[in-house]
This record gives structure tokens, sequence and C-alpha cells, in this order.
């Protein structure tokens, strides 16, 4: 064997584990953004548990919200039944925003704000919102690690070809994004 051939062999070698290195790094930051979704999830199974106790609450004061409650309820089924990471994050969206006008609605029933049941779903729930914000900081940091692999040279030469591309974060929605644009109403 000559030394040009071994060294063309040596360089075909060191391209393929090049290239096997790059597709495990973008293998490793995919599996990382579906690990912090499954985080995601295990929130979600919680704060879907709960949302029908709180309904049953608030519907035994606000029996005219009908229609509120109804949208509640359908936005937990809806997000239940979504199977794919985008359609969870556009479903919980959804969501979200049925959620922050349920509490709006509670925020009118006085007697309601002072039942024990109420304020102990209430509580839970905010936790379970806390650590779904924590979850999905973590999600969206992971989404970006990957959305970076994938765009980043020399990785974009290979990404499309096995299959990678950028994906979605996990944002609030648009309803919400709107809400939280206006100045908070203090009341004393």
């Amino acid at each position: 064997m000559s030394t040009a051939t071994i060294i063309i062999l040596v360089v075909i070698v060191l391209l393929v584990l090049w290239i096997i290195g790059i597709y495990n790094n973008l293998v490793t930051l995919r599996n990382n953004r579906e690990n912090a979704f499954a985080n995601i999830d295990v929130q979600l199974k919680q704060r879907h548990d709960l949302i029908p106790q709180l309904v049953a609450t608030v519907k035994g004061y606000a029996t005219h919200e009908k229609e509120l409650l109804e949208k509640v309820t359908a936005a937990r089924n809806a997000a239940m039944s979504a199977t794919t990471i985008n359609d969870k994050i556009a479903a919980e969206s959804q969501l979200s925003n049925a959620m922050l006008n349920l509490r709006a609605v509670a925020e009118a029933y006085p007697d309601l704000k002072a039942n024990q049941n109420f304020l102990q779903l209430q509580n839970e729930i905010s936790d379970i919102e806390n650590k779904l914000a924590a979850v999905r900081r973590y999600f969206n940091s992971a989404t970006k690690e990957l959305n970076s692999g994938v765009q980043r040279f020399p990785a974009v030469l290979f990404a499309s070809m096995f299959g990678f591309h950028s994906e979605p974060l996990f944002d609030l929605g648009e309803a919400e994004r709107v809400s939280l644009d206006k100045a908070p109403e203090i009341k004393f």
C-alpha cells in the first residue's frame, strides 16, 4: 500500500468519524429537547387532573358562567388529546388562556374566593403553573440548543440529510401575549 493510499484512507476515516460526531451531537440535542418536553408532560398531567376539581368548585358558585367553564373543559380535553409536541404547545396555550379567564371569573365571586376548597385548588394550580414555567424555560433552552446545533456550520450541511430541523419554542401564544402587554390593574 502506498503512502498516498494510506493518507486518503486516513482522511476518509477522519471525515466519517467527524460526520458521525455531528450526527451524534444532533441526536443528543434532539433527545434533550424531548426529555425537556417529557418534564412538561408530567406537570401538565397534574394540571389536567386538578382542572376538573377547580371547574366543579367554581361551577357551584358561578352557574351562569357555563360557557366559560365549558371552554376550560374543552381546552383541557384538547390538551390531553394532543399527540405531537407542536400540537401540545398549541393546545396548552389555549388552556392557559382559558384558565386566565376562569381566574377572572373567580375574582367576581367573593364567596368563592373565601371557599377553602377553591383556595386549596387555586394554590395547587399556582404551584403547578410555577413548575410549568420552570420546565418550559428548560424546554425552550433545550430547543434553542437543538436549533443552534442544526443551524451552525458544519452541522447545517448534514442536518436536513439526517432529518433534523429547527423546532418551535413553547411560547405564550398571541392572546396571552396581548394580555401581558397591558399594564396590571391594581385595586385597593
